[in-house]
């Protein structure tokens, strides 16, 4: 245990002394916070950095002339000229779009000509200004009173989300639910490549240097392995709690300045279990970690260069984005559904998919008990399979690893 507990020790001071980590340690909580400012920069007026765009209207119906209005940042102008020399102008003026509509556009395309591809935003507020003047002509035509329909619309109907609790009702507010599920997803997924990654290398510099030998001759490759995985995972945890402390104090300091702004939008966060969803958090990092960085390692062992890791990284790292990718698109719209319950119980998957269902809450009590059974399983035995192959690889130079060959090493008898 000792000789363990001095790896890690070597394995965490080589690391937070460097300049990397201390400038990544400062350097993060300050992007983050520029980043929020920007985004709710940008948020507030989404069509600032949009360049003006003028539209020339051909209307060869008839029934949309004078009718568009004009948008922020977009202008419609009639044009009483053939399509041929509207289309020469546009070879000129990356700013001019020209609008073709036919005498027959229910069963014809509307054309939207220009010289680069037209922005979402520009063709959907085209498309929108044309539907409602076609529905009034219809209306119109059949003697339906678009005053009252107008008025009608102006009735909405808003849906305000309540969790129902022992303690009473409270604001659901599903947004901020998905925001910090998908952003825990995110940070998981980000979290378990990184810190593995630095395990892998840092077993491959020593393979190659030979210094391996050396340590092997005073320790057991078991513990060589587990002390890298438990000093890099502990780099980890320093500059998560780090970030989280400096990025409060941040928040803070943004929010004094600007009480009315980004402040605002923070205190939907109140509705989170925060100290909850930290913990969950925190074990799915540690035990996601100890998962990965095992097979990890057991990569570095195998190779003798970083270009050789790529046929084992694939299979291994196929699992955790495949549930990434699915977290950011599918899980968080139905994070009850049973694709994300069986996902948050795989040890492979569940790190991902089960931070995406916590902040939405109501995961049974069974279900978050079985996922983290299954997660402490999970690194036990993938850490035993590494270790297995670790043993071996460590010493081998010269010959490239296949399958075939990991499982014959997982095999040698010591």
């Amino acid at each position: 245990m000792k000789k363990v507990l001095l790896i890690i020790q070597r394995e965490y001071v080589t690391r937070v002394r460097k300049k990397a980590f201390i400038i990544m340690l400062l350097a993060v909580p300050l992007l983050l916070a520029g980043m929020t400012a920007l985004i709710a920069y940008v948020a507030k007026d989404s069509q600032v950095m949009s360049k003006p765009q003028v539209v020339k209207v051909i209307d060869e119906s008839h029934l949309f002339e004078g009718k568009l209005k004009n948008a922020k940042n977009i202008q419609f102008v009639p044009a009483n000229e053939p399509l041929d020399k509207a289309k020469a102008g546009l070879k000129e003026n990356e700013d001019l779009s020209v609008l073709l509509i036919p005498k027959d556009y229910a069963t014809r395309q509307v054309q939207f000509l220009s010289k680069k591809k037209p922005s979402y935003t520009l063709t959907n507020e085209v498309e929108n200004q044309m539907n409602e003047i076609a529905l009034t002509n219809t209306m119109l035509a059949n003697h339906i009173d678009t005053a009252l329909l107008n008025q009608a619309k102006k009735s909405r109907v808003n849906v305000n989300a309540m969790e129902v609790t022992e303690a009473g009702t409270k604001d659901a507010d599903v947004g901020t639910s998905m925001g910090v599920g998908i952003a825990c997803a995110i940070l998981i997924y980000m979290s378990l490549f990184i810190y593995g990654a630095q395990v892998m290398r840092g077993v491959i510099e020593e393979k190659t240097s030979r210094i391996i030998e050396v340590i092997i001759s005073s320790v057991k490759p078991f513990q060589l392995m587990l002390g890298k995985i438990i000093g890099v995972g502990l780099v980890g945890l320093t500059q998560f709690t780090a970030w989280i402390v400096l990025s409060v104090i941040a928040t803070k300091i943004i929010g004094n300045n600007n009480a009315g702004g980004i402040m605002g939008a923070l205190q939907t966060l109140q509705n989170i279990p925060f100290g909850y969803v930290l913990g969950c958090f925190l074990f799915y990092f540690i035990t996601g970690y100890l998962l990965y960085s095992a097979l990890f390692a057991a990569v570095g062992s195998a190779v003798d260069s970083e270009t050789e890791t790529q046929q084992f990284m694939f299979p291994i790292t196929m699992p955790l984005l495949f549930t990434y990718l699915l977290s950011v698109t599918v899980l968080y719209r139905a994070p009850d559904s049973p694709l994300a319950v069986w996902l948050s119980m795989i040890p492979l998957t569940a790190p991902v998919a089960m931070m995406v269902r916590i902040p939405f809450g109501g995961v049974p009590g069974w279900q978050l008990g079985l996922s983290m059974f299954s997660m402490v399983i999970g690194f036990l035995f993938t850490t035993y399979v590494a270790a297995r192959i670790y043993r071996v690889g460590v010493l081998m130079y010269g010959k490239k690893a296949s399958f075939k060959e990991l499982s014959k090493w997982f095999f040698y008898k010591e």
